[in-house]
């Protein structure tokens, strides 16, 4: 088996997998073992997830750059055409404009999961843009625009949202460990399925947000800082 074999193994992938295969790959396993999900009295299990999570992120690196795939599959091409943003990242435009789900992503183009060269994202307009399965974490988005974007399944660990409008956004089963929410615009969100462990929203608006239903919530909240927060139904949270 040859290294690159192995690292498409790691992450528990035949050779060959395509990109999306290996980011979505990636997600999954980050996920479960990332160090910040383990009890932190529990030293062995913190350790074995530290290791754990530096094989995957190698085999994620070294397959991102590989230059060309050692082992083509027969999958048909996307069509799509990839351009270069102003932040750095990589985006492209579909082959059918009219898969748009609103007037405003037109022609904005799907994000792909290629890191930023520069991580700071202060107040950017990421309106209604399709974010679907990023992995975002760690980076400064505050005070952007990102209302009716798409962030489901996203991995937002850490993610500097303080002040962001995030008004009617999609964040569905979204990872939002330890996330900076302070004074967030969340009216209308849909947080069904999403991990707010650790998360401030201190301040934050949440009203109308979806959370789950009136007698079972569906959001993951340990550990959540909800001080001034503005709940779903209006009340303020003490």
């Amino acid at each position: 088996m040859n290294e690159l074999d192995q690292y498409y193994r790691e992450l528990g992938l035949e050779p060959g997998a395509s990109l999306e295969e290996v980011n979505q790959a990636y997600k999954d396993l980050a996920f479960i073992w990332h160090p910040d999900r383990i009890p932190k009295d529990n030293a062995r299990l913190v350790s074995k997830a530290q290791d754990k999570l530096k094989q995957i992120n190698e085999a994620r690196d070294r397959l991102r750059s590989t230059p060309k795939n050692p082992h083509p599959s027969n999958r048909p091409s996307s069509g799509y055409q990839t351009h270069k943003s102003s932040a750095g990242y990589t985006y492209s435009n579909p082959p059918h404009p009219g898969d748009r789900t609103s007037s405003h992503a037109q022609g904005q183009g799907h994000w792909r999961s290629h890191k930023p060269h520069n991580p700071d994202l202060t107040g950017a307009d990421l309106r209604g843009q399709n974010l679907r399965e990023k992995d975002l974490s760690g980076r400064n988005l505050s005070h952007a625009n990102l209302s009716q974007a798409d962030l489901s399944d996203g991995f937002l660990h850490k993610i500097n949202l303080s002040g962001a409008n995030l008004q009617g956004a999609n964040l569905f089963r979204a990872n939002l460990l330890q996330a900076n929410l302070t004074y967030a615009n969340l009216q209308n969100v849909n947080l069904i399925g999403a991990d707010l462990s650790g998360a401030d929203l201190t301040g934050a608006d949440l009203r109308g947000a979806k959370m789950g239903t009136k007698d079972r919530l569906f959001v993951k909240l340990i550990g959540t800082k909800l001080t001034g927060a503005i709940m779903p139904d209006g009340r303020i949270h003490e």
